[in-house]
């Protein structure tokens, strides 16, 4: 991306995050299980279910920090315009300049927190696939746009991400 600012996806604070997540979550499992295996009648090979699990669940939690935080930068500004990923995953983007966007706004879902922009035609990012399409429709039910980039799970912190999208766009579209 030629574009003076660009913020791309943070694999650490990502993984960090669900790694946190994911060792909570086996703590709960593993405590049931390992009460079970202490009782007076309690087996010890119940406790080798524990890694098992942890590994199964540690495999799909692998593959989504892969695919979120692989395929370029989630958003990137210029005084021309932006360009946002269109899709949580991978690395395909949409180039929008200032004038063709109505809003900016920040959302949370969960742990994450959004900047989502909200093109002023409806059409933008027609005829992108139909994954991007699929993706797109769940954003758009959630947030009220299809477009969105991470804020909180970036390699620039949500104040610098919020600087710049305020300073280049110079007051063409409306940000809160």
């Amino acid at each position: 991306m030629d574009q003076p600012f660009v913020a791309r996806a943070s694999l650490r604070k990502r993984a960090l995050a669900l790694g946190g997540l994911c060792l909570v979550i086996g703590l709960v499992m593993a405590c049931p299980i390992g009460v079970a295996a202490g009782g007076e009648n309690g087996d010890a090979g119940l406790l080798l279910i524990i890694p098992v699990v942890m590994l199964a669940f540690a495999l799909p939690v692998g593959l989504q920090l892969w695919l979120v935080s692989s395929g370029g930068p989630v958003l990137a500004a210029g005084p021309a315009g932006l360009w946002i990923k269109t899709r949580p995953t991978r690395g395909q983007a949409i180039w929008l300049p200032w004038e063709a966007v109505e809003q900016i706004y920040r959302r949370r879902w969960g742990l994450e927190k959004l900047l989502c922009v909200k093109a002023r035609d409806p059409r933008a990012g027609a005829g992108l696939g139909a994954f991007t399409a699929l993706d797109a429709g769940m954003q758009q039910a959630l947030f009220g746009t299809g477009f969105t980039a991470t804020l909180n799970f970036a390699d620039r912190s949500e104040q610098e991400i919020m600087a710049a999208v305020l300073r280049h766009s110079a007051g063409r579209c409306r940000v809160a």
